[in-house]
């Protein structure tokens, strides 16, 4: 939790909004390659990166 509050703190600080959006998409993908990684459409999301 302290990662993700200084992380806040710094974004605030600098004013770099402009990060969000990327954080965000990252975060969704991410996500999307866990949970996937059990499933039968692993090798079809592999191959999309």
């Amino acid at each position: 939790m302290e990662f993700l509050s200084e992380l806040w703190m710094f974004l605030k600080t600098r004013k770099k909004y402009w990060l969000w959006p990327l954080i965000i998409i990252l975060l969704l993908l991410g996500a999307l390659i866990v949970l996937s990684g059990g499933s039968a459409l692993a090798p079809f999301i592999y191959t999309i990166f």
